[in-house]
């Protein structure tokens, strides 16, 4: 299965580089890189860009993000999935969790759920 994570807003910036230091060949782009969606995309926009580009949302918004998802899929659309950060979340365990998902998930195996890391 080959997915990409897109980390959202409110994950720390850092948190990309020491994802990709951890586990190099797990793709990670952040809201605000070049080809990804703009500082401050509402969430539908996250969820569309995740949609058409085949990325796992990694996001620590539970405030909306659930009834954003909703919304998506009554409207017959679809998204990866959705990791839930806990906000105390060692940022070495999300990596190692990242590397499981890419590496070892069946095709759809997240589609239109949302989950929470770290797994364990």
């Amino acid at each position: 299965m080959s997915l990409g994570f897109l980390l959202d807003e409110q994950i720390p910036k850092w948190w990309r580089r020491e994802i990709n230091v951890r586990q190099p060949k797990v793709a990670v782009w952040r809201v605000g890189d070049p080809g990804a969606p703009p500082l401050q995309s509402s969430d539908l926009e996250i969820l569309r860009w995740c949609e058409t580009n085949n990325f796992v949302l990694v996001t620590n918004n539970r405030k909306t993000m659930a009834g954003e998802l909703t919304k998506h899929v009554a409207q017959g659309r679809h998204v990866p999935g959705i990791f839930m950060v806990d906000p105390g979340a060692n940022v070495r365990e999300v990596a190692e969790d990242l590397s499981l998902v890419e590496g070892a998930s069946f095709p759809n195996e997240f589609q239109d759920q949302i989950r929470y890391l770290p797994l364990g």
